[in-house]
């Protein structure tokens, strides 16, 4: 079965097919970096790059090109700079830092390219200077704005009438615009703000512009697939559509040939956002449950549907995880074959990424090497494995698994109850041996009895 995604601007799912099977790209909109990320800013991470993995199995890790932004330009970041009285870079610098080892512990490869707004000004502004020379953009009063009136097709990719667009992007009422509508470019830096010189006047670049002129350096125009939240989809990708297309008359092809939305994740029934006060941080989420249960929580739904992030979603997706590795736990002496992941896995991910369909048969090869017999479990062992790297998962050892968040205290009282016992057994005293079992069992801790001695874990979760 070919991949097929299915794409906004045609409302529907499309074969991929790239422009160069060689050098597949894409791009992701990125975090601006003034603070933690929420776990509804790390659902894009996550979707894409499951695709990220899914292009690479098919194209070959050195023919996928990545490249998701740093938006370090912000009134956020001027802000948090001020408040502490230092370089807006010793605060992109540091929590860019935190969102790339948050974001590794939720089991995310580095994108091939990170660019960051302030090491592509010189793009930006040559963009800009296009836009000016070919009249799809204009200055006035120390402003470049884009000039939505040259551009025919603005609203396609969000497909709202202009009157609403108005409405939804909240203009702001300026004198010197020509068309309500009309966005801005580039515009005069405030007091104590970072400023960059410019052929229009000192000042910084609107949010549009970044990731257009980010887009053209790391990757060139036009790209395969351009993917970020639904939220997205107006303002930011339909003015990004806009001026990158007018910016390059030259390369003739459009922007970016596929475009991919990811849906809110929703806390409460209540789009998760700061502004409403009902955000889960990722940085301290990993701290309370395993990285990779939040993983599978982000992927337990079709990317492009609301998901409703609960507690009992992590703890529903842990006991998933748990099904899985105990699963390779049981058959810790058996040596995985090298294979391939199974066809009808492949089919569900190929799928516009049907996750759900793929979890489901990753129970399914579970099962099978349970049941399975002989060669048949080195198989089946393989392809769970195979499979389960596919999408981010079972890279850990099993009994790490079992025994993630095990305190020193616990740890020690378990191996003196086992010593206990192990006396107690050896007197011959069964009554003594099986209340110290018991105490065990209320721990969680399940004792397996061998011809070395006696081994404990934790017991799964049924």
């Amino acid at each position: 079965m070919a991949l097929s995604l299915y794409d906004t601007m045609a409302r529907e799912k499309r074969p991929f097919v790239p422009k160069d099977p060689s050098r597949v790209t894409m791009y992701v909109c990125g975090p601006t970096v003034y603070n933690y990320a929420h776990i509804g800013n790390a659902r894009p991470v996550v979707v894409f790059d499951v695709l990220f993995r899914l292009l690479r199995h098919a194209y070959g890790e050195n023919a996928v090109i990545y490249a998701a932004n740093v938006t370090d330009v912000d009134d956020k970041i001027n802000k948090k700079a001020a408040e502490e009285g230092v370089a807006i870079d010793v605060i992109t610098d540091r929590y860019l830092a935190i969102y790339n080892d948050d974001m590794a512990t939720l089991g995310a490869l580095r994108p091939t390219h990170q660019p960051r707004a302030t090491q592509t000004m010189a793009e930006i502004i040559a963009m800009i200077g296009k836009l000016v020379a070919n009249n799809s953009a204009y200055a006035a009063e120390g402003h470049v704005l884009f000039n939505t009136q040259a551009y025919a097709d603005y609203g396609k990719l969000s497909r709202q009438p202009m009157d609403d667009m108005i409405a939804g992007a909240r203009v702001d009422v300026a004198p010197y615009k020509q068309h309500p509508a009309d966005f801005v470019l580039w515009k005069p830096s405030k007091e104590n703000e970072p400023v960059w010189d410019s052929p229009w006047g000192p000042g910084r670049p609107g949010w549009h512009i970044e990731c257009s002129a980010m887009i053209e350096k790391s990757l060139g125009l036009p790209i395969d697939i351009h993917g970020g939240g639904i939220d997205l989809l107006f303002p930011h990708h339909e003015n990004e559509m806009a001026q990158g297309v007018c910016a390059g008359h030259d390369h003739g092809a459009g922007y970016a040939n596929y475009w991919m939305h990811n849906g809110f994740l929703n806390m409460a029934a209540e789009k998760m956002s700061k502004s409403l006060g009902n955000v889960a941080l990722v940085h301290d989420l990993i701290q309370q449950a395993p990285g990779e249960a939040l993983r599978w929580a982000l992927l337990v739904g079709h990317y492009r549907a609301p998901l409703e992030w609960t507690g009992e979603l992590i703890e529903q997706s842990k006991k998933a995880l748990d099904r899985l590795y105990g699963a390779l736990r049981r058959a810790s002496e058996v040596e995985a074959e090298d294979v391939s992941p199974p066809a009808a896995f492949l089919a569900a991910l190929q799928d516009d990424l049907n996750t759900p369909a793929a979890f489901a048969e990753l129970f399914a090869m579970a099962t099978r090497l349970e049941t399975a017999t002989g060669k048949g479990r080195a198989q089946a062992k393989g392809e769970l494995l195979a499979a389960a790297n596919l999408l981010g998962f079972l890279f850990g050892d099993p009994e790490d698994w079992f025994q993630a968040g095990v305190t020193d205290d616990l740890r020690e009282k378990v191996d003196a109850l086992i010593a206990q016992r192990i006396e107690a057994r050896a007197a011959k005293d069964w009554a003594a041996a099986d209340r110290i079992r018991d105490e065990l069992t209320a721990l969680n801790i399940e004792v397996m009895d061998g011809p070395t001695g006696a081994t404990w874990r934790i017991r799964e979760a049924n």
